[in-house]
């Protein structure tokens, strides 16, 4: 990934933060029929490693865990916020004009070894905690155990586990701090008078990493 210093979060906690709330990870290889990316929604342990472990699960119809199993190298990219930032915001554009439209984002990519797994136990144990983190804050949350024994052990035979032990973690939080600060304060301002809720998260990081104090 493209990484100029300015853009580098390296703080462990807060990449882990980022995949928490964007955990439906883009999980890619390539082998020798190329690459292959499938979107897969990851669980993190954070405690497992010292950079954290993932697990998910992928349909057994699916080849791309067999690319896994053969040791093929994988990447899991996890797409945080992100917003377009138009050059009108910037107080350079009244300077001198020489400003060109952009793209804020954040993002966090993630090496490791991938271990396929097919136990069944183990299957359960991360399906049901996968579970239990997506429907825990609702009010009458939905558990494994509510369907069928049956059904969920047929199921299980249509999956199998992946675990990446995290070996390296990139950040990269693009949130304007390379631009003058009245045009971070211009992109700060821009995006509270927009009505995308996306705009609202990026107006936060924006005045987070340049230093823009709330109005």
């Amino acid at each position: 990934m493209y990484q100029p210093p300015h853009f580098r979060e390296e703080r462990l906690e807060v990449q882990h933060a980022l995949i928490r709330a964007h955990p439906l990870g883009l999980m890619i290889t390539s082998g020798e029929d190329g690459p292959l990316a499938n979107p897969v929604p990851f669980l993190l342990d954070a405690e497992a490693a010292p950079k954290g472990v993932l697990r998910a699960h992928l349909a057994r119809a699916n080849r791309q865990w067999q690319a896994l199993a053969a040791g093929e190298p994988a990447l899991a990219v996890f797409q945080g916020v992100d917003t377009y930032v138009t050059p009108s915001w910037y107080e350079t554009k009244k300077e001198t004009g020489k400003v060109v439209p952009t793209w804020n984002y954040a993002i966090v990519q993630v090496r490791g070894p991938v271990r396929v797994i097919e136990d069944k136990e183990w299957l359960r144990r991360q399906i049901t905690a996968l579970t239990a983190q997506h429907e825990g804050g609702r009010m009458e949350p939905w558990a494994v155990t509510d369907a069928p024994e049956d059904f969920v052990a047929a199921q299980l035979k249509g999956i199998v586990g992946i675990e990446m032990t995290i070996e390296a973690i990139d950040g990269k939080w693009k949130v304007s701090q390379n631009r003058p600060a009245p045009d971070r304060i211009g992109v700060a301002e821009g995006l509270a008078a927009e009505t995308d809720p996306q705009a609202a998260r990026m107006e936060r990081l924006v005045r987070d990493y340049g230093g823009v104090s709330n109005p």
